[in-house]
């Protein structure tokens, strides 16, 4: 049978989180599980009121490791994963199209299909979120764990000339894939309900192959498959760049996996990573994360150039967040 969230579900009391005004500063402890990407931390307790030194340091620690995972936060609603969010930045509308799940967060749910493939959070749109919170509220009683994939440490693996080839290469990304859905030919009624609402509207953006983190300065892969084709190349060809670029992101170098327990949150930067749910659960066990995303920038390529979008206006989803760019 799954886990089940009873005492821990969105009706959870949120109480003072460890670190805040109330309860006095804390020091993060954080523990690297990867040279490339992955962290853990330890004697942070998330709310909305943690004090500014350890919300400066749970930033630092993300743009350092990438994704960051936190145990134990059982007291942890709906509510209070939203106050925390808001300390890190602008929380998006849940999700672009699918609107009908809630007004704070997104359900990550195993009724809707699986979301098994590797893919960077909503680069349909032109304002690609900057990092998105998960909570596990219900699980499996085996597999459904999630792997990161590092786009920083891809890009920076790659030699010199396919560098050079991808910083000049463009790409066009639409939500027509529909990477929550299952691979099954005859999907249940839930399944097909989603795919209808995640197509609703049609987005469509063009960005960089490598982006510029607007904040560290870093350069990272932006692909995924939400990527359609490569501007200006053929079917075949845009697929042989595809898979070159893509395959370099997924190297088990460059990725760290984490396996779920209640009360865990995970929180990743949307720049510069990849992400993929395990499908090694069976269809009677059931899963379940919410997400709650940052408004980002739009990205911007090596040559200075930002993404344009084609079709769809995603203003109702989300602001775009001003920053002073890394030099």
């Amino acid at each position: 049978m799954p886990l089940d969230a009873t005492a821990f579900d969105d009706k959870a009391i949120d109480t003072p989180a460890v670190g805040s005004a109330a309860g006095g500063e804390t020091t993060p402890r954080v523990t690297r599980l990867g040279a490339h990407i992955g962290a853990r931390i330890d004697g942070v307790r998330l709310g909305g009121d943690l004090d500014a030194a350890t919300v400066a340091a749970v930033r630092a620690a993300l743009h350092e490791h990438k994704v960051i995972f936190f145990r134990d936060q059982h007291h942890l609603g709906e509510d209070g994963q939203y106050e925390f969010a808001r300390l890190l930045g602008d929380p998006t509308t849940p999700h672009p199209t699918v609107t009908s799940a809630g007004l704070k967060s997104l359900a990550i749910d195993s009724r809707h299909g699986r979301s098994n493939s590797w893919h960077t959070d909503v680069t349909f749109v032109d304002r690609v979120p900057k990092a998105s919170i998960l909570r596990a509220v219900a699980l499996p009683s085996y597999g459904g764990s999630t792997t990161w994939a590092s786009t920083v440490a891809a890009y920076a693996s790659l030699p010199e000339s396919l560098k050079r080839l991808a910083e000049g290469l463009r790409a066009r990304h639409t939500n027509l894939y529909d990477y929550a859905a299952t691979a099954a030919d005859d999907p249940d009624e839930n399944v097909k309900a989603y795919r209808r609402e995640f197509e609703s509207t049609y987005f469509e953006t063009e960005h960089p192959v490598v982006e510029v983190h607007p904040e560290t300065g870093e350069r990272a892969l932006l692909l995924g498959n939400f990527v359609q084709n490569i501007v200006g190349l053929t079917g075949a060809e845009s697929q042989a760049l595809f898979r070159l670029f893509q395959d370099r992101v997924t190297r088990l170098e460059h990725t760290t996996r984490w396996d779920w327990s209640l009360g865990d949150v995970a929180i990743w930067d949307n720049r510069a990573t990849q992400h993929y749910a395990v499908d090694d659960y069976d269809g009677a066990e059931y899963r379940k994360l919410t997400r709650i995303t940052l408004a980002g920038e739009v990205p911007v390529g090596v040559d200075g150039r930002p993404s344009t979008v084609i079709a769809g206006d995603a203003e109702h989803y989300s602001s775009v967040e001003a920053l002073t760019r890394a030099a």
